[in-house]
C-alpha cells in the first residue's frame, strides 16, 4: 500500500520531532513570571471644532467640545457596556406564565386508562395538551444591572467625542424655541434642509429646554429625536446620524462630561437617578 500524502494536525514538526519522531521533553523552566510592558490606559481629551448656524443657515462662528474620551483599546468595552445596561435596566421583567400546577382545572382524568385506542393522559393541562401549562416558561424577574457612575459618564463622553469626532456629524444652532410663532411641521423641515440636515437621516436635537411649539412642530417627524440633558441616553446618541447642539448645550457638555470636571457631587447624583429614570420612561414612551 503506498504511504498517503495528506496531512494531519498530529503529523505537523510542531508535535514530532524530526530526529525520533517524538515529542521533545523540556529541560528547563523558568520560575520568574514574564515581564511585559505595561501600556497607558489615561483618560484621553479629544478638542472638535463645531460650526454655529444661525436660524437662516448661515455660519456665523465656531464652538468647540472638549471631553472626556476612554483610549482606543477599552473605548469600544465602555460604550458596549454602557448601552447594554440601559437597554436592559428598561426591561421590566413582567412576562408570566402558568405551569401545569398553576393551571386552572385538570383535576379529572379525561378519559378511562384502557380500552380507547388513544394514548394515556392523567389530566387535561398537562403542557402537551392545548390550554395547558407552559414548560420552562418565563416568570417575573429583575433584569437590572449595575455599573458605575464614572464609568456611565465617560461611556456618555465618549460616544459624544467619537460622534463629535466625524466630519459635518454634529452641528451648533443658535436658540430657535422663539423662532416658530405656532406649531408648524413644513417651517421645522425648512429649517432642517437650510441646516444642511435631511429629514429622512436619523437627527438628535439636544436643547436645555424645548418650547411647545417647537415640540409641536417636531413631534410628526419620524426620524427626528428631541432630547434635554435629563432625557440624554447613549442609544439615541448612537443610534443618530447627525447630533444638533445649541451653545448652552455645549457649555454643559463642556461642563459635565469635559476635563474640568472635577467630581461627583449630590446634586450630580440625584441629576443621574432622574436621567435615567426619564430616559427608560421615554424609551418605554416612544416603543
Amino acid at each position: 500500500m503506498s504511504a498517503s500524502t495528506s496531512l494531519s494536525f498530529f503529523s505537523s514538526s510542531l508535535f514530532l520531532s524530526s530526529s525520533h519522531n517524538k515529542i521533545p521533553k523540556l529541560t528547563s523552566l523558568s520560575a520568574t513570571k514574564p515581564q511585559y510592558p505595561l501600556k497607558s490606559l489615561s483618560i484621553s481629551c479629544q478638542v472638535a471644532t463645531l460650526p454655529i448656524f444661525s436660524f437662516t443657515g448661515e455660519k456665523i462662528g465656531e464652538t468647540y467640545l472638549d471631553l472626556k474620551a476612554a483610549p482606543s483599546e477599552t473605548a469600544r468595552a465602555v460604550v458596549h457596556r454602557g448601552i447594554i445596561t440601559d437597554l436592559q435596566n428598561k426591561r421590566r421583567g413582567t412576562a408570566s406564565t402558568l405551569t401545569r400546577g398553576e393551571v386552572r382545572g385538570g383535576g379529572r382524568k379525561p378519559y378511562p386508562q384502557k380500552k380507547t385506542g388513544r394514548a394515556r393522559r392523567g389530566s387535561m393541562r398537562s403542557p402537551l395538551r392545548p390550554g395547558g401549562g407552559v414548560i420552562f416558561g418565563p416568570k417575573p424577574r429583575d433584569w437590572s444591572i449595575k455599573i458605575n457612575k464614572k464609568e456611565k459618564r465617560l461611556a456618555m463622553s465618549t460616544a459624544l467625542s467619537s460622534a463629535a469626532s466625524e466630519s459635518e456629524s454634529v452641528i451648533c444652532v443658535e436658540e430657535f424655541g422663539d423662532k416658530f410663532e405656532k406649531p408648524k411641521t413644513k417651517e421645522f423641515i425648512e429649517a432642517m434642509k437650510r441646516w444642511g440636515l435631511d429629514p429622512k437621516e436619523k437627527v438628535m436635537f439636544l436643547m436645555m429646554d424645548v418650547s411647545d411649539n417647537v415640540g409641536l412642530s417636531s413631534r410628526n417627524i419620524g426620524t427626528l429625536r428631541i432630547l434635554t440633558p435629563r432625557t440624554l441616553n447613549l442609544f439615541d446618541i448612537l443610534n443618530s446620524d447627525k447630533l444638533v447642539l445649541t451653545p448652552d448645550t455645549v457649555d454643559y457638555l463642556n461642563g459635565r462630561y469635559g476635563v474640568d470636571f472635577e467630581g461627583e457631587t449630590d446634586e450630580d447624583d440625584d441629576q443621574d437617578e432622574t436621567e435615567e429614570k426619564e430616559g427608560n420612561e421615554n424609551a418605554d414612551a416612544a416603543d
